[in-house]
């Protein structure tokens, strides 16, 4: 049985290979990218899908792994696998090289996140709650997702962008002894369990288009990866050509984005419990699209900063406000399959806008374009509304209980792979 060491050292773990993981990203690979191969925004939309889909790759075989041979087992070999990818990218002399490279450092890294998000189930005992070992281990992530841009910001200042990747394998390899030395038991695994992972895939499809709420909470959810999703080739840009600065901003200004994140997820518990709602979800989908307006809206590192604070907080409040919803209108034994398929559906709107950034950007600007695609995703939100308003005054007919909010729950940050 698990015991409270066992938990300390599983949320160390998950704050190293975060922290690291997490400066490598937005220092080490935007970096190199923008600022060393001074790519376009072709050359980065191109990083950014073959990056997503090696991740979406790496999650699916993550997850059945998981299930065969338990969580410390599989973030132990992922973490020690993941050491020769970190440290294998700072090698890279072109574009090209360096998408193959971080590809895959995001395939061997995928499982870190799946295996560090199954660990909570194993570390229970009784008069431990599942919500507070899920909040310790979740507020150690968004904890080092503040550490690890300012880290890197840090190093690129006085040191080479590759002691990046030295430093994210070498938390890694930490990370992996820390695991070593939990105990936990995996139960035996049931036989009958064995069904092929695409037929399971297809019946969460079927879960959540069936259900009209299940299916809003998923498709609005998705309009903020939409938004998003033009960051992931642009925003680099964004700091190089229209701000005029260097590769460590980018680093400071991801820290400060982080602490609204968390200052977010605080917030949640202490709101009104209306806003656990479609509508309340649905308001916060148009806050977030307005906040690429905050973010990107002037070109001015303190008011970048200040932007990028107060549209993380919105951030922070929303994802675990969309897990909530998720949770509660799921049917008994289809969280699971349900949660897959709203990640499947956040990865798809990730990587959609990627196809047609670099055009827009050309043609528009790269600021003009970051902020149109969350204008759009705030008009669309706003648009779907009134199916917020019915699918609210149909749950107050048929309440299904009180959901409590699981303490402080940081948001999945919706670029960085490796959490």
């Amino acid at each position: 049985m698990a015991g409270q060491r066992d938990i300390y050292r599983v949320v160390a773990a998950r704050f190293l290979s975060r922290a690291g993981s997490e400066a490598a990203f937005f220092v080490g690979v935007w970096g190199t990218a923008a600022f060393v191969m001074d790519a376009d925004p072709t050359e980065l939309a191109t990083l950014m899908f073959a990056l997503s889909v090696a991740s979406i790759l790496g999650s699916l075989i993550a997850g059945v792994l998981v299930d065969r041979y338990g969580p410390r087992k599989v973030l132990m070999a992922a973490e020690v696998l993941f050491v020769p990818a970190a440290l294998a990218v700072p090698f890279a002399e072109t574009m090209v090289q360096l998408t193959v490279l971080v590809s895959i450092w995001a395939f061997v890294g995928a499982p870190v996140v799946t295996a560090g998000a199954s660990f909570a189930p194993f570390l229970m005992s009784p008069g431990r709650s599942l919500e507070k070992i899920n909040s310790w281990i979740e507020g150690a992530g968004a904890v080092a997702f503040v550490v690890g841009p300012a880290v890197g910001a840090l190093i690129v200042t006085y040191s080479d962008v590759g002691l990046v990747f030295v430093i994210d394998a070498a938390t890694s390899l930490v990370a992996a002894v820390l695991v070593a030395r939990v105990s936990i038991r995996v139960p035996e695994r049931d036989p009958s369990d064995g069904r092929h992972p695409f037929t399971e895939l297809k019946k969460g499809l079927t879960t959540v288009y069936a259900s009209r709420s299940l299916r809003y909470y998923v498709l609005t959810g998705m309009l903020v990866w939409l938004a998003f999703g033009a960051f992931g080739a642009l925003e680099p840009l964004f700091f190089r050509d229209v701000v005029g600065t260097g590769i460590q901003a980018m680093g400071w200004m991801n820290a400060i984005f982080g602490l609204g994140f968390v200052t977010g997820a605080v917030l949640l518990p202490r709101l009104p419990k209306d806003i656990i709602s479609a509508r309340g979800l649905g308001s916060l989908v148009a806050l977030t699209g307005l906040g690429t307006a905050l973010y990107v809206g002037w070109p001015d590192l303190r008011v970048i900063a200040l932007g990028g604070f107060a549209w993380a907080v919105v951030i922070g409040v929303l994802e675990p406000l969309l897990r909530t919803l998720l949770h509660r209108d799921s049917p008994a034994g289809t969280i699971g399959r349900v949660q897959g398929t709203a990640e499947i559906h956040r990865r798809v709107g990730e990587l959609l806008p990627l196809a047609f950034a670099p055009t827009l950007a050309v043609t528009f600007g790269v600021q003009a374009t970051l902020i149109g695609g969350g204008l759009v995703a705030t008009a669309v939100a706003l648009v779907t509304l009134p199916v917020a308003f019915g699918i609210d005054r149909r749950a107050r007919l048929e309440p299904a209980g009180d959901v409590p909010v699981q303490g402080v729950r940081a948001a999945d940050e919706p670029i960085s792979p490796n959490p």
